[in-house]
């Protein structure tokens, strides 16, 4: 027997509301990008963190993410017309950490603006700037669907990338 061959052990379970933490984990276990959302709001720009990012449809050209309902921020994503949608480069870890911890983080760094008024982040892999299409109830998150008006990537560059509770570059073969 090869250690390929060798049985891995599995834990089951059935997710509730005393094992919120276990099913976190186990969500944990698939490896995503991280990506910043930005917005606009009457006190200046606004931003959060975020892994439920996934394209949708390329006609029309949509995507999709979910902020979370109990965040501070939520209300400014969930009203929002217009926002942008950037995926981090594996070079982009402290910008993902500032912004984890204060979502007027951006202020400070005065970023640009596009014709919408949403604020747009330099350096990023890929970037969609985004019309709210349609929002869905998801449990603890809502689901928002933007149209995408315009899209900008970077030819070069690893990945940002969250897996196990923890980030990591990761590389391009």
């Amino acid at each position: 027997m090869t250690v390929a061959d060798t049985p891995k052990t599995q834990r089951s379970f059935v997710p509730d509301a005393n094992n919120t933490r276990q099913l976190r984990d186990a969500f944990g276990r698939f490896a995503t990008g991280v990506t910043i959302v930005t917005v606009a709001t009457p006190n200046g720009p606004m931003a959060i963190t975020a892994n439920s990012f996934s394209s949708l449809s390329l006609d029309p050209p949509l995507v999709l993410w979910a902020p979370d309902k109990g965040s501070r921020r939520f209300a400014h994503f969930a009203q929002a017309e217009h926002f942008a949608i950037h995926v981090l480069a594996a070079d982009q870890e402290d910008l993902c950490w500032r912004i984890a911890r204060d979502g007027a983080g951006l202020a400070e760094m005065a970023p640009a603006t596009n014709a919408e008024g949403v604020p747009v982040l330099a350096g990023c892999l890929a970037r969609f700037e985004c019309r709210h299409y349609a929002s869905y109830d998801g449990g603890d998150h809502e689901i928002v669907v933007g149209q995408v008006l315009r899209a900008a990537q970077r030819d070069d560059g690893d990945a940002l990338t969250f897996f196990r509770g923890k980030m990591a570059g990761h590389i391009a073969q």
